[in-house]
């Protein structure tokens, strides 16, 4: 059964939690699918992944690439699996999955500064709650650090 994780950004965007996230998940031996709302935004992570840091390699791909289901991390804007990862990242306004048996991690990274988004992510908390799926809340404090909240 999945662990799903709720991380509410307030103090630092996407791109500079999403780094972090997908190194520890590597470093686990774990596979990783991020999906994103829209064509824009992959571009824009997709970009971002590849200029982050000048010590740190992120190997990565877009779902439309022939070699997707051999990488360790894809990029997509659909709800499918490419490359069988363990760990499922929903971010940019994307909910969670119906189906989250192939995965041992999902998680929820919303923009606490959208009330759209802390409605969505609001609701699925109680979806994920209500079917005993084991779900923490964490959120950021002023310096960008992950506080657990619940």
């Amino acid at each position: 059964m999945a662990e799903i994780l709720f991380f509410h950004l307030q103090s630092r965007p996407l791109e500079q939690v999403l780094p972090t996230i997908l190194d520890r998940a590597l470093s686990r031996g774990q596979k990783v699918v991020v999906e994103v709302s829209s064509q824009e935004r992959l571009s824009a992570v997709d970009d971002h992944l590849w200029s982050y840091s000048d010590e740190s390699f992120l190997p990565h791909v877009t779902a439309m690439e022939a070699d997707a289901a051999t990488n360790p991390v894809v990029l997509t804007t659909h709800a499918h699996n490419p490359n069988a990862a363990q760990v499922r990242i929903c971010a940019e306004g994307v909910r969670i999955p119906d189906a989250m048996a192939d995965y041992e991690r999902v998680v929820l990274i919303f923009d606490g500064d959208d009330p759209d988004a802390l409605t969505a992510a609001r609701e699925d908390w109680k979806k994920a709650r209500a079917s005993g799926l084991a779900a923490s809340y964490w959120q950021q404090d002023e310096t960008g650090r992950w506080e657990k909240k619940a």
